[in-house]
């Protein structure tokens, strides 16, 4: 993709995410206070993760969590993840609904519609391999190719291959397929892995990622 579709992208990128915080905003005043209700702590969560030409920025969240779980681990490596996340945060990470924040994120310039996820601050194999295949060059995405091809099953290896594929061949076209097959694995909760259920899981953050 040359500079003029990359200015089209985060024309589009702008466009949508300003479009989708106007229509959105009920449905996340009324997480917000589903948040509130019931546990205590901040209704946000934000992390730090590595952007474009890996840049640290502070992603948004909706908190899925406990306020007192213990901080900087992931979630598959609790010894019991499940009773760390709410009922309203269980619904929400099934939904993706809790990475709606994250259009504020896009209006900042720190991310794209679609993307590869933006890694953790300590996820340096991820980075070093997305440094190596071009992946690291472009904004992180709310979704990616990674995402719709495994989201939480896949190993940090994979989700790098996937990413250097997606900067590859970026492209607006690709961009429309990624966000139909992310609508697609949503509505059938595709993906979504909670703990070390899964040989990925224990793939240096191969599994869910750190969240709160």
């Amino acid at each position: 993709m040359n500079s003029a579709h990359l200015r089209i992208k985060r024309l589009v990128d702008l466009f949508v995410a300003l479009i989708a915080i106007l229509l959105l905003s009920p449905l996340c005043g009324l997480i917000a206070i589903l948040i509130k209700v019931e546990s205590r702590g901040p209704v946000l969560f934000l992390q730090r993760r590595i952007g474009k030409d890996n840049t640290e920025f502070q992603m948004l969240k909706f908190r899925t969590m406990y306020a007192n779980t213990p901080p900087n681990v992931p979630t598959h490596l609790l010894a019991s993840p499940e009773t760390y996340i709410t009922k309203v945060g269980r619904v929400l990470r099934r939904t993706s609904l809790d990475e709606l924040p994250q259009l504020i994120n896009i209006l900042r310039g720190d991310m794209s519609l679609v993307g590869p996820r933006p890694a953790l601050w300590n996820q340096y194999d991820l980075t070093a391999k997305r440094q190596a295949n071009g992946a690291n060059a472009l904004r992180p995405g709310i979704t990616g190719w990674a995402q719709v091809s495994g989201r939480d099953s896949l190993s940090i290896d994979e989700k790098a291959q996937y990413d250097g594929h997606y900067a590859k061949h970026l492209s607006l076209a690709f961009d429309a397929k990624i966000l139909f097959l992310t609508a697609w694995n949503v509505i059938l909760a595709r993906g979504v892995l909670e703990g070390a259920s899964t040989d990925a899981a224990n793939n240096h953050n191969g599994g869910r990622e750190l969240h709160r």
